[in-house]
């Protein structure tokens, strides 16, 4: 049986104030290829957003990166721990990468930031 992953809406942060708390108030973690922001929440959900500045390139250049970061994501969303808002900013390096570099970037970089589930 193969697992299918979904990322709904509701484990989304889709509002501009919603991710200005988690930019404001949340811990940051990066690497070369990305910034992780963690925000702890007083739910058991946990919503994720995914965000490319405008100096990485053109609206296609930031949107690639973006669907990029939202498929290494929704691949893998069952190793995260919930109760967090989260947000995934690309970074230069990762314009280029393929999907195998995006998901080893976020997995290593959640790591770091001790938002992995213990059961991998």
């Amino acid at each position: 049986m193969v697992k299918r992953f979904t990322l709904p809406k509701w484990g989304r942060l889709c509002k501009n104030k919603s991710f200005q708390a988690v930019y404001r108030s949340g811990k940051s973690y990066a690497n070369k290829q990305l910034v992780v922001y963690v925000l702890p929440n007083r739910s058991a959900k946990r919503q994720v957003g995914f965000a490319a500045g405008k100096r990485l390139g053109s609206a296609v250049v930031r949107n690639r990166l973006k669907r990029l970061l939202r498929e290494a994501y929704r691949l893998h969303q069952d190793k995260f721990i919930t109760g967090v808002d989260l947000v995934l900013v690309g970074r230069k390096p990762l314009v280029g990468a393929g999907l195998a570099q995006t998901t080893k970037a976020v997995l290593e970089l959640s790591a770091k930031a001790k938002i992995l589930a213990e059961k991998l």
